[in-house]
């Protein structure tokens, strides 16, 4: 019998939630009193796109991150589907167009206009037709780009690739049919070469999509899953269901073997469903369920006990939906771990809550924000088709730091990708990023190449992520307000440096006062 110490070393350990104040909530939203369970927000560093309630259709908001306080009741929407919205998800790649699926079992692909909207947007850039029934669940592939997974009552998983001309498809390049009831969950390992899914059929499968193979299959009867989870490198699942006797369950899983659970443990007796979020940086999986006021957070190890109660995040008021804002727009200065959009129909109000680990110092800290995820993807969307896979690529979220990539080869177009640390709050501005095109790409290289070349002393350095190699002059209005927000934001920057100058210059000025006094005694 292996001993493991009474107390466990961890960094995480005082982790605590800390909600957003009243003028720094999005209040006055009409949140969707639909029953399905979803989690009916979804939020980028730019934007937080919320499912609302309306009559005739479906529709959802789609608002800018600094926008808080009250919503305008005429705010307008994205309202092109013919029934209800029942999930919509961020482009990983690209922060301006979003996908949505609804009960007309069809999914929509919206580019979102970089300035502030003005009408309802009806027109979607791309539509997809093949399910033969509403559409449940959608999910972007994690590495490569324009690859769409979807989910329908159809019993059948698509897979889209949406890097073509057509504005309607209606032809997947595979579709997956090993369920035989409908998909509750779906989830990619870290490099997308495989997809877990949970199933009304209480089974959880491990598939091979691009093969259309299920490699494992649970078949365990004493835990009925809802929501599955890959737990990033460790080649473990995570799972939220309930045990024979209707109590909220968690289980642990390896993924090459799915007959006995790892680990099981039953929660309470409360019916709402549990939706499991893992940050691979912390090794840190949150519980938010639905209908529930708490968020309780564990720490994930790859031995024994595997599973490290922390605490929990109380309040009074309960949550339908909730939303996750991807690592690269937290607030590393206040040592912000993780962030949740919390929708709390009763007040029509999404509340920000945010993870923070407690410590003293102010300065960047190293040890809680390792290389994460960027924007930038990995593959084409032909490449993974083919058979390749590949990691995320990874950029540091120290301030003022150009992009890290995880791959030797991809430094150079690295290079377009800028400082993750835009966001000012809750209530500041967002300086919005520009779009990852070739032609970009191509000039941000060539500037890359005469900066090379020129003498040390003539080279320029990077100023809060910004650099004049990395950015050509605007050409656009678009780019000319991108390049507007950004002298914001560095302008705000450097004021926070002069007060604290100038609150040193003062001590300084105190020192000497007394010190002279001190000598004059004498």
């Amino acid at each position: 019998m292996s001993w493991h110490p009474q107390y466990r070393s961890s960094k995480f350990r005082h982790v605590y939630g800390k909600a957003a104040g009243k003028d720094k909530c999005y209040d006055c939203v009409p949140i969707t009193h639909s029953v399905h369970d979803n989690q009916f927000c979804a939020v980028n560093p730019h934007f937080i796109a919320v499912v609302t309630e309306c009559a005739g259709g479906g529709a959802f908001l789609v608002i800018p991150i600094h926008q808080t306080g009250k919503l305008d009741p005429h705010y307008p929407r994205i309202c092109g589907h013919k029934g209800n919205v029942l999930d919509i998800k961020w482009n990983p790649f690209n922060d301006f167009v979003i996908a949505s699926c609804s009960e007309d079992a069809t999914v929509k692909i919206w580019d979102i206009p970089k300035h502030l909207l003005t009408r309802n947007i009806t027109s979607p850039k791309k539509e997809l037709l093949g399910h033969a029934r509403r559409v449940g669940l959608i999910e972007w592939h994690p590495t490569a780009e324009n690859i769409l997974f979807s989910s329908g009552y159809d019993y059948k998983i698509m897979i889209w690739n949406i890097d073509t001309r057509e504005a309607i498809l209606s032809n997947p390049v595979k579709i997956l049919d090993a369920h035989k009831d409908v998909i509750l969950s779906m989830s990619f390992n870290t490099d997308g070469s495989l997809l877990a899914t949970a199933c009304r059929d209480r089974k959880i499968r491990v598939i091979e999509p691009r093969a259309g193979t299920v490699l494992q299959e649970a078949n365990y009867k004493s835990h009925r899953v809802n929501k599955v989870l890959f737990l990033g490198n460790m080649k473990k699942l995570f799972s939220t269901g309930t045990s024979r006797w209707n109590n909220r369950q968690i289980a642990l899983w390896d993924q090459n073997d799915l007959s006995v659970p790892l680990l099981e443990e039953d929660l309470d007796g409360s019916s709402g469903l549990l939706f499991p979020f893992y940050d691979s940086d912390t090794n840190m999986l949150y519980l938010v369920g639905k209908g529930d006021g708490n968020i309780r957070y564990y720490e994930i190890s790859p031995e024994k006990p595997y599973l490290n109660y922390l605490t929990e995040y109380h309040s009074h008021l309960p949550q339908k939906g909730i939303g996750m804002m991807p690592k690269r727009g937290l607030e590393v200065s206040a040592c912000e771990i993780f962030r949740f959009y919390k929708l709390i129909p009763t007040k029509s109000l999404i509340e920000p809550i945010s993870m923070i680990v407690p410590r003293r110092s102010e300065s960047y800290q190293e040890d809680i924000y390792p290389l994460t995820t960027g924007a930038q993807p990995a593959l084409t969307a032909q490449e993974w088709l083919n058979g390749i896979n590949k990691g995320p690529l990874l950029v540091s979220l120290r301030p003022g730091s150009g992009a890290v990539n995880s791959l030797p080869q991809y430094l150079e177009s690295g290079s377009v990708l800028k400082t993750t640390d835009h966001h000012r709050g809750w209530g500041g501005k967002t300086a919005p990023e520009e779009m990852q095109k070739k032609t970009e790409i191509q000039d941000s290289r060539k500037q890359l190449e005469v900066g090379e070349k020129l003498p040390k002393k003539e080279q320029t350095h990077l100023s809060n992520g910004f650099d004049i190699f990395e950015c050509p002059p605007p050409k656009t209005e678009n780019e000319l307000l991108q390049m507007f927000y950004r002298q914001q934001e560095e302008i705000r920057r450097l004021r926070e440096v002069v007060n604290q100058r100038d609150v040193q210059v003062k001590q300084l000025e105190l020192e000497i006062r007394n010190l002279h006094m001190g000598t004059g005694r004498y």
